[in-house]
């Protein structure tokens, strides 16, 4: 469960007029991505090596 004081950063990619922001915490187990514009929708989370292989794939 993902809680209000949680560390959330913005992705590098987002919109520069911050109208595209996803964000992204890292614990140690799992991560979880949600859309800063509807926090209400909640977060998406996956394990961390899921999320490093999607990364990777993502830079190839």
């Amino acid at each position: 469960m993902c809680q209000e004081n949680d560390i959330w950063f913005k992705s590098s990619y987002s919109g520069g007029e911050g109208n595209e922001c996803v964000e992204i915490a890292n614990f140690r187990t799992h991560v979880a991505v949600r859309d800063s514009k509807n926090l209400a929708q909640g977060a998406l989370k996956v394990s961390a090596d899921c999320f490093a292989m999607f990364v990777s794939g993502m830079a190839t």
